[in-house]
């Protein structure tokens, strides 16, 4: 522990902003994976303990669609998209079938897809650490904020996740589609009752989730090394988020995000051995204070 290397930091604007923009970036990559996990939970009442998966599907899809486009920005749709209609097969196959069932089913089929997919990548692309490496389009001199250093990339991944989740915000809260998916999370009965097919609407919400894992996994490519198994780091931070946020809450899980990216920024600092006890140390203190969770609608 070094508290005053973190007063230290705390003290200098151009730290400040060095470590922030570390924390944003890491914070948007939860707040893609958590926004997943949480909509597919308020919507589906499930939890798809598999989500980390599909995160490490999209980076090893946007790795070898680069390779073969050497466009970054298509290889991260092309990742999405993949990720997105696998998650349709997943959900109409396998976790459609224990929606109803105890907990422990569905974690069991979960379970049983990363084994599969976490193989799956070492048959097609190897045991080994990969790395996308910087895009050329990315390769440019670091911005220079109040003297903090700002890689060009950082700014692209902020800029990507927020627009993301404006999105999500309009789309959710301004137009029919977001009314039809609230109507089917609150009252899937009389949903379906005034002619809208639930069955496809639960699919479209599970391949939206799982697109906005793939879309993760394919912005931390060039920032950070793949290899099979790393789905479950990320699945347990997104967990934390969304117990810190409130389980299917999306704007929860910006704010949770927000919060672990920077604890997680700054905490390096003062406590480079207490970081992932930070995390915990939060999430327990939110499950004994508010259960329900920062942004969570409290049980009836």
């Amino acid at each position: 522990m070094d508290p005053n290397a973190l007063y230290e930091c705390l003290t200098s604007l151009s730290c400040i902003v060095t470590q922030t923009s570390t924390g944003l970036i890491v914070g948007s990559l939860l707040f893609l994976v958590a926004a997943g996990l949480t909509l597919i939970f308020g919507v589906l009442k499930v939890i798809n303990f598999a989500h980390g998966s599909l995160y490490m599907l999209g980076a090893y899809i946007a790795l070898s669609a680069y390779r073969i486009t050497d466009s970054y920005v298509l290889a991260a749709v092309i990742a999405g998209a993949g990720v997105g209609l696998f998650s349709v097969f997943f959900e109409r196959f396998f976790m459609r079938k224990v929606y109803n069932a105890d907990v422990l089913l569905q974690l069991l089929v979960c379970y049983a897809f990363i084994l599969i997919l976490d193989d799956a990548v070492k048959i097609i692309w190897g045991h080994e650490f990969q790395s996308m490496g910087m895009p050329a389009a990315f390769q440019a001199p670091p911005v220079f904020i109040a003297g903090g250093i700002v890689p060009v990339f950082y700014l692209f991944m902020i800029s990507a996740a927020a627009l993301i989740g404006l999105v999500m915000w309009y789309v959710m809260t301004r137009t029919r589609i977001g009314k039809i998916v609230r109507a089917a999370a609150h009252n899937p009965t009389m949903t379906s009752v005034l002619g809208l097919n639930t069955t496809w609407i639960y699919a479209g919400v599970f391949a939206f989730g799982g697109a906005l894992a793939g879309l993760a996994g394919a912005l931390a490519a060039p920032v950070r090394s793949m290899s099979p198994g790393m789905g479950f780091s990320i699945l347990i931070e997104s967990f934390i988020v969304t117990v810190i946020g409130g389980m299917g809450s999306v704007s929860g899980a910006l704010v949770g995000a927000l919060l672990i990216g920077l604890v997680r920024s700054f905490g390096s600092i003062g406590f480079p051995l207490f970081v992932e006890g930070i995390m915990f140390l939060a999430m327990a203190l939110i499950l004994v204070l508010k259960p329900s969770g920062l942004l969570g609608k409290e049980p009836r």
